[in-house]
């Protein structure tokens, strides 16, 4: 019996060694991509004419954070920009909010959105009525409850036109607004930082490409070349999917960090935390089982085994030698996990260590989320966004894979 314990024993305390030297890498990607990604407003201007900008704004149910948003937009010191803010059938008053302010502000543009037809996502639907009503050469996609500091539009304009891009993406400062986003986060974005970190976008010979839904600026004739948002009407992570394309396409596009210039709110309650989680992964379960399955087992062993594994060598670490050097190994594999949730937490989200410190939580929270977007993944209520519910059975999905 003691034997096949061994061997147990030595085997997970292989796979772990894998897990530490992932952390490791991850790490490292990490700390490179806050080092080296370009930032918004650090660039070499260049002469250019400054087009039209037509800021699209999609919102369903937002009245707590609408306001704030327009607020931030109207302010804003670029000359020739209109602000098209699209009610996408809200159940409460943003439609009211969005009304009243613009009765005094003459280039915010109100628009009731028409009733969502099938087999198309509310805000996909949202963003292309407000394309319609548009004028302007430059097309600018944001979300509700996105800040936005004053010059912000300037920087993006200037910045993208001295460099002839074809779109910019801004990475925002996530905003956690209750704590059980702020113990999952810093733990969930050590991937987007190193597997979608600006400097892989940027890199013309790598495939990734993506946008961040809460600011991402692009021509009208590029938009118009990948298909508009009718060409992802039906992906739930359609910023990801449409920078992917754009990217595909071989479109200039570039990400920059602009995390003292932009603020957004990645999850509000656990609600929306918990269907965000399973956004990510119910597309990629839909469009390939046995990889979302694998990326699930492969975040349970990088996320969450390391903490269990340490609890259960403790328990026994006296016991033989196969438990002793499994100790070490899960304490070293759960310290890497804690080093990567503390940098993330301090350079990218602004947030105290002490949530930092709750990562095993963290971590059992996000492996329950993935789980819960497999096993829901064929439901008709798969995911539920903004009071909508949506089957993504019959829709062909762009997942994005961490």
């Amino acid at each position: 019996m003691y034997f096949v314990l061994d061997v147990f024993n030595y085997v997970l305390s292989a796979i772990l060694v894998c897990v530490a030297l992932t952390w490791v890498l991850l790490i490292r990607s990490m700390w490179i991509t806050f080092r080296d990604s370009p930032l918004l407003d650090q660039f070499n201007s260049q002469p250019h004419v400054r087009p039209k900008v037509s800021v699209i704004l999609p919102a369903r149910n937002e009245e707590g954070f609408i306001e704030r948003c327009l607020k931030s937009l109207i302010e804003q010191d670029y000359e020739n920009y209109e602000i098209i803010a699209v009610d996408d059938r809200s159940d409460d008053k943003t439609g009211e909010i969005i009304k009243k302010i613009a009765q005094k502000n003459s280039n915010l543009v109100y628009v009731l959105a028409e009733p969502k037809p099938e087999k198309w996502t509310g805000k996909n639907w949202a963003c292309i009525e407000g394309f319609k009503k548009s004028s302007g050469e430059l097309v600018l996609f944001t979300d509700a409850d996105t800040y936005h500091s004053k010059g912000v539009i300037s920087l993006a304009v200037d910045h993208m036109m001295s460099q002839d891009l074809d779109a910019l993406t801004v990475i925002p400062k996530m905003l956690c607004l209750d704590r059980w986003t702020r113990i999952t986060l810093p733990v969930l974005s050590t991937f987007l930082h190193t597997r979608f970190s600006a400097l892989r976008v940027n890199d013309s010979s790598k495939k990734t490409g993506y946008f961040f839904g809460s600011f991402f600026i692009i021509k009208k004739k590029t938009y118009e070349a990948v298909g508009t948002h009718e060409g992802v009407k039906g992906e739930i992570v359609e910023d990801g999917a449409l920078g992917k394309k754009v990217k595909a396409a071989g479109f200039k596009l570039k990400m920059v960090r602009g995390e003292h210039l932009v603020e957004a709110v990645w999850a509000r309650d656990w609600p929306t935390l918990w269907h965000a989680l399973k956004r990510l992964m119910v597309p990629l379960y839909l469009q390939a089982q046995a990889v979302a399955v694998g990326i699930f087992f492969a975040v349970l062993f990088l996320l969450f085994m390391p903490f269990a594994i340490l609890v259960y060598s403790t328990s026994f670490a006296t016991l033989s030698s196969s438990f002793t050097s499994l100790f070490g190994i899960s304490l070293v594999s759960s310290i890497l996990v804690y080093v990567a949730s503390v940098i993330d937490a301090k350079k990218g989200l602004s947030l105290s260590v002490r949530y930092a410190l709750l990562s095993p939580i963290g971590s059992a929270i996000i492996v329950a989320g993935f789980a819960s977007g497999i096993l829901h993944a064929k439901r008709s209520d798969a995911v539920t966004w903004r009071g909508r519910t949506y089957s993504m059975i019959d829709t062909i999905q762009n997942p994005i894979s961490l």
